[in-house]
C-alpha cells in the first residue's frame, strides 16, 4: 500500500528551495524574491520605528507632565467677598492638605500660591509665572528636584529663587545673579494700587524637559510669595500627587470628600485630554496607513510567485505525472511565499529595533546633515525625538507581516496546485 507523505515533507522544502534561488535566465524570479524581501523589510522596519517612536513620545510627554505639575488640582469655587469682588483662595488650606495626604494613594500634597508677573535683569524681560511652595515640597518634585539636569543647590531656594533653564536663558542670568519680579497687584495706598518690585538671588535652575516649563516657570518659597501676591494666611490651590496617575478617576470621589464643601478638582488629564486623545487618533491612523504599507509590500510576493508558477509550469506537470499531489504543489509554493516574507520580517525588525534603540545618535546625525533645526522643541514641547521599543509593538508589526504574506501567498499556490499536467506539458 502506498503510503502518502506527511504535510511539508522534506522533499517539498528542497524543490522550494531550488525555487527561490532560480538563475536570471529563468525569467528574474529571483530579481523579484530579493525586491519581496527588501519591499516587506523596509515596511517592517518602518512600522515597528513608528511605533516606537510613537510609544516614546507618549511616554516622555505624559512623563514630563506626572513629573512636574500635580497629579491633580484642587481648588475653591468662588466667592464674593465683601467689596464685591470674587475671591478663589483658601483660607484652611493646611487642614484641607492633611484631609487629602491620608486618602489612600496619595504620595504628596502642597499647597501653592501662583502668579503671573514679569521678570528683568539688565535690560532683558520675561513673562514668568511664579509658583509658591515650600522648600521641603519643591525638594519632591521629580522633573525640578534632578540633579542631572540642574544647576545650583536646591537646598538654598529658600534664600532666593528657583528658574527654569529656558527663563535664565532668556534672561541671561546664572547662579547668584539677581533678578527683579515686577507685579502690577502691589501696594494698595489711596491713591491706587502701585506695582510691587521685589529682587530675589537666583539659587536654583531646572530643566523640566518641557519647553514650555522650563520657558515660564519660576518658584518661590511659599511665605515669600503669600507676601509678594498679597495672599497671606491663604493658598491659591493645593496641588496633589498618586501612586497611580493612570487611575486617577477612580479616587476622584474620596479627594472631593477630602477637599470639603468649596473644593473642585482639576486632573492632569482634564489638563490634557485633548492632546492625548489626539495622539491616539493619530497612533491608530498612523498604524492603519502602516499596516496599507505592509500589504503593498506582500503584494510583491504574489507577483513574484505569478512569475515564478508561470516559469515553473513544465515542472509542475512534471511533478504531478511523477505522483505529487495538489496539496504538494500548493505547499511547495506556499513554502516560496512564506519563505520571503518570514526573512523580510525577521531583517524588518532587526532594523527596526535597531533605530529604536540608538535614536539619539541616528537624530544627532540627521540634524547635522541637515544644517540643525530639524527638531524645535517651542512647537513639540519636548527637547528631543524618544522613542520606547515595546514587545507588544513588535509582536504586533511581526503578526500583521506574516498574517498578510502567508494569506496573499495561498492564492497564487492555488493556481500552481490545480493547473492541469496535461495543459502544462502540451507544448513541451
Amino acid at each position: 500500500m502506498t503510503r502518502t507523505p506527511p504535510p511539508f515533507a522534506g522533499f517539498e522544502w528542497m524543490i522550494a528551495w531550488r525555487y527561490l534561488r532560480a538563475r536570471r535566465s529563468e525569467g528574474g524570479v529571483s530579481v523579484m524574491t530579493w525586491i519581496s524581501l527588501i519591499g516587506i523589510t523596509l515596511a517592517v522596519f518602518a512600522l515597528i520605528a513608528t511605533l516606537s517612536v510613537r510609544s516614546g513620545f507618549r511616554a516622555e510627554f505624559v512623563d514630563t507632565i506626572l513629573g512636574a505639575n500635580a497629579h491633580v488640582t484642587v481648588y475653591a469655587l468662588a466667592s464674593v467677598t465683601e467689596n464685591g469682588q470674587m475671591d478663589r483662595t483658601i483660607p484652611d488650606f493646611d487642614a484641607i492638605a492633611a484631609e487629602l495626604a491620608v486618602v489612600p494613594g496619595v504620595t504628596r500634597v502642597a499647597p501653592l500660591v501662583r502668579g503671573q508677573v514679569m521678570a528683568a535683569h539688565r535690560g532683558r524681560n520675561a513673562g514668568v509665572e511664579v509658583f509658591g511652595v515650600a522648600p521641603e515640597n519643591l525638594r519632591s518634585l521629580p522633573r525640578i528636584a534632578d540633579p542631572a539636569t540642574s544647576r545650583g543647590d536646591i537646598a538654598r531656594f529658600g534664600e532666593g529663587i528657583a528658574l527654569g533653564s529656558g527663563v535664565a536663558r532668556e534672561l541671561g542670568v546664572g547662579i547668584g545673579d539677581r533678578i527683579r519680579l515686577i507685579s502690577p497687584d502691589g501696594v494698595k495706598t489711596a491713591f491706587g494700587t502701585s506695582p510691587r518690585v521685589n529682587a530675589y538671588e537666583v539659587t536654583y535652575i531646572f530643566t523640566a524637559g518641557r519647553y514650555d516649563i522650563d520657558r515660564t516657570r519660576a518658584y518661590l518659597p511659599f511665605k515669600e510669595a503669600q507676601s509678594f501676591f498679597n495672599r497671606q494666611g491663604v493658598a491659591d490651590e493645593i496641588e496633589v500627587m498618586v501612586q497611580e496617575p493612570e487611575r486617577i478617576d477612580l479616587m476622584r470621589m474620596e479627594l472631593l470628600k477630602a477637599a470639603g464643601e468649596r473644593g473642585q478638582l482639576w486632573t492632569w488629564q482634564d489638563a490634557s485630554g485633548g492632546f492625548l486623545r489626539a495622539l491616539e487618533v493619530e497612533d491608530n491612523v498612523m498604524f492603519i496607513i502602516l499596516s496599507i504599507l505592509v500589504l503593498i509590500a506582500a503584494m510583491n510576493i504574489v507577483s513574484g510567485l505569478i512569475m515564478l508558477v508561470k516559469n515553473k509550469g513544465r515542472d509542475i506537470g512534471i511533478l504531478r505525472t511523477m505522483g505529487l499531489s495538489e496539496g504538494s504543489i500548493l505547499r511547495v509554493f506556499f513554502i516560496c511565499g512564506a519563505f520571503t516574507g518570514i526573512i523580510g520580517t525577521a531583517a524588518g525588525v532587526i532594523l527596526g529595533s535597531l533605530f529604536a534603540l540608538y535614536i539619539d545618535p541616528i537624530f544627532s546625525f540627521v540634524n547635522v546633515a541637515m544644517g540643525g533645526g530639524v527638531w524645535d522643541p517651542s512647537i513639540r514641547g519636548i527637547y528631543a525625538l524618544p522613542a520606547e521599543l515595546h514587545l507588544r509593538d513588535v509582536l504586533s508589526a511581526v503578526a500583521l507581516s506574516l498574517g498578510l504574506s502567508f494569506v496573499v501567498t495561498i492564492f497564487p499556490a492555488r493556481r500552481a496546485a490545480r493547473m492541469n499536467p496535461v495543459e502544462a506539458l502540451r507544448y513541451e
